[in-house]
């Protein structure tokens, strides 16, 4: 497999009050150009320490991470983050939450009038043109993701990271959501890296599923190819016996190999 992102021999080390605390040891993952990658894990199995590094918001101990032919050395807006909690400036309207990333990124690159032609592309792919002019708390939590996730890729990154990006949602709203997500990826093909704790969610997003071994020295534990064609259907999906065999996998390597009193949520 030709590696758009690659995770070279990934680990990290925090200092603590009792002293050194080894996160992550001997991460190593390969990702295609326009892959969609699931982290799942039990709590504190260094889900969210990957993505972070993967973002530049951590430096890894040990390793590195290399994207598009570029070792990774800090943030950088080829990365965006959609995080659980959707961080949007709550004096801004919708459209002027999106426009500030795009303005910071393509400011001498386009126009004015490009710049908003592009907002505006963005806010009707993740169906939101509607509320163009809202506040952050005129609107409900599943648009404040839409418009976290309008912002992001509006940026154009190489590379889309979730962070349990539906997880505080209520379950029609995740539903609907994670069928928008597919939508837009087989649009545009971006290359993807979501953490979640719903192995539903993943098998049905997935091109494969990165399983992650409790900490501390968390590493890979098994990656799984999901071979569902696509496009996707939720309904179609419920009953099929490749669906049912992927979600029964994952779950085996959850509470069969790593069993933790707080395991994942099916």
């Amino acid at each position: 497999m030709q590696a758009y992102l690659e995770l070279c021999n990934v680990g990290i080390e925090f200092n603590t009050g009792s002293g050194p605390f080894r996160a992550l040891q001997q991460v190593n993952l390969k990702i295609a150009k326009g892959e969609f990658i699931s982290l799942i894990g039990h709590s504190g199995c260094g889900k969210s320490t990957v993505l972070n590094i993967v973002a530049g918001l951590y430096s890894a101990t040990e390793g590195g991470v290399i994207l598009d032919g570029r070792e990774i050395a800090g943030p950088g807006p080829d990365r965006a983050v959609v995080f659980q909690n959707h961080a949007l400036l709550p004096w801004l309207s919708v459209y002027e939450n999106v426009a500030l990333g795009v303005q910071q990124v393509f400011r001498g690159q386009k126009t004015r009038a490009e710049m908003r032609e592009w907002v505006e592309h963005h806010l009707e792919l993740v169906h939101i043109s509607h509320a163009r002019d809202k506040r952050p708390h005129e609107i409900s939590g599943g648009m404040k993701q839409r418009v976290g996730i309008a912002r992001c890729l509006a940026m154009q990154p190489k590379v889309l990271l979730m962070d349990e990006p539906f997880g505080a949602l209520d379950a029609l709203t995740r539903a609907h959501l994670q069928d928008s997500l597919m939508e837009i990826h087989a649009s545009l093909g971006t290359t993807v890296i979501m953490i979640t704790h719903d192995v539903d969610e993943a098998v049905l997003l997935s091109d494969r599923i990165v399983m992650m071994s409790n900490g501390p020295a968390a590493t890979i534990g098994e990656i799984m190819p999901v071979t569902l064609p696509r496009p996707r259907k939720r309904l179609a999906l419920a009953e099929d016996p490749d669906f049912v065999h992927a979600r029964q996998q994952v779950l085996q390597f959850l509470y069969d190999k790593h069993k933790f009193p707080g395991a994942a949520a099916a």
